[in-house]
């Protein structure tokens, strides 16, 4: 009987070949500011740094922290470009620069951050993207509320909408990921003595955001996003082993309203669950400025969540639908729940109600709006 393969090395053995000449890129996630993730980093980089690598730091931020700071002591600094902007002088990572200095490693923290307006990329995470492309291992920083699709759960968990946010695939494609876990009371206690942020910032903090319920939610999410990669790395494995098709579809109908995006992230944690590919379908009709404005950035979102994105012609509407379910197989539908009202209820068949008759295998999940 021949051995089973070693689980582990087959899937570095296939991302090896599929990422041939490109940097490989490590994670430290969080569940909420202050758990050690740049501490973490540091430690890292230094122990990499004892064993000969050529380590550099690119973009770290201490916060003012004495501990941080000295982790930092020793390693080399990539000077920070300068960025003029409305008077201000902003500090940005200067890619130009690491890509001249060539590292085996480069530290980066804050993967979602807002470049500077003039910078060649809107985001942090597109400067690391073009420095693996040059072959240079990353090792960056990320707290799980940044996370596009659990934008809404984050906002809905803390009453806090984070504008700064990061397309799930950049998780996904990275080759490694470390959580790094701190109990609630533990940061609640940090914080209370000043290793997070100053005093006065620290005792406001404590009120809002680090409220002990908050950051369980906060924790429980980073916790369960952390045990997704890992499942899918090993379905990843099994079908790379087996060359086999991802077996399950979900289907999404939006419209041109930004609830819609709401929608699409419901969707896209269910199709993880399901472990099937996320599809977005929409009307393809006349539509004013505004809503057109409004759906397109409903469709990027799709496209950072590494959706395929399917329109239907308006004349065809609910015959095109049941068409491209058929046509993909996929059994489950995620839309709006949106009944008839007052007489119509009388007379008019709602859509679900002909898709569920047309496809009595279809598993129908319908998202009330807010």
């Amino acid at each position: 009987m021949s051995e089973r393969p070693d689980p582990e090395a087959l899937l570095l053995r296939l991302r090896e070949d599929e990422r041939a000449g490109r940097g490989r890129l490590r994670i430290y996630l969080g569940a909420f500011p202050g758990v050690g993730k740049t501490y973490a980093m540091l430690n890292e980089a230094r122990r990499r740094t004892s064993y000969g690598e050529d380590v550099v730091a690119a973009y770290v931020e201490t916060h003012g922290r004495r501990n941080t700071q000295g982790m930092l002591e020793g390693l080399e600094v990539i000077p920070r470009r300068m960025v003029e902007y409305q008077g201000r002088t902003i500090e940005e990572m200067d890619v130009e620069a690491v890509l001249r200095r060539r590292p085996a490693v480069c530290l980066v923290d804050e993967l979602a951050h807002t470049n500077a307006p003039g910078s060649e990329h809107q985001k942090r995470y597109e400067d690391v993207q073009q420095i693996l492309d040059a072959g240079t291992d990353v090792v960056a920083t990320l707290n799980v509320q940044h996370l596009e699709s659990l934008n809404d759960v984050v906002e809905s968990i803390t009453g806090v909408k984070v504008r700064e946010t990061i397309p799930d695939s950049v998780l996904d494609d990275a080759d490694e990921i470390i959580l790094i876990d701190l109990s609630p009371e533990g940061a609640r206690a940090r914080m209370e003595h000043g290793h997070i942020y100053p005093p006065e910032q620290a005792r406001v903090a404590l009120e809002r955001f680090f409220r002990k319920e908050n950051l369980a939610a906060l924790r429980e999410l980073a916790l369960k996003r952390t045990t997704q990669e890992v499942d899918e790395q090993l379905d990843e494995l099994m079908r790379a082993a087996a060359h086999a098709p991802v077996e399950e579809r979900l289907v999404v109908l939006i419209d041109e309203a930004p609830e819609s995006r709401r929608l699409i992230r419901e969707a896209w944690r269910l199709a993880q669950g399901l472990h099937a590919e996320l599809i977005v379908a929409y009307f393809d009709r006349e539509a004013s400025q505004t809503q057109r404005l409004d759906l397109a950035k409903t469709l990027e979102l799709a496209e950072d969540l590494n959706a395929r994105i399917c329109p239907i012609a308006e004349a065809e509407a609910r015959q095109g639908l049941t068409a491209l379910l058929k046509e993909h197989g996929a059994r489950h539908l995620v839309m709006h729940n949106q009944p008839a009202r007052g007489i119509k209820r009388l007379f008019a068949r709602s859509l679900y109600e002909d898709l569920a008759e047309a496809l009595p295998d279809l598993h129908l999940h319908l998202i009330s709006p807010r």
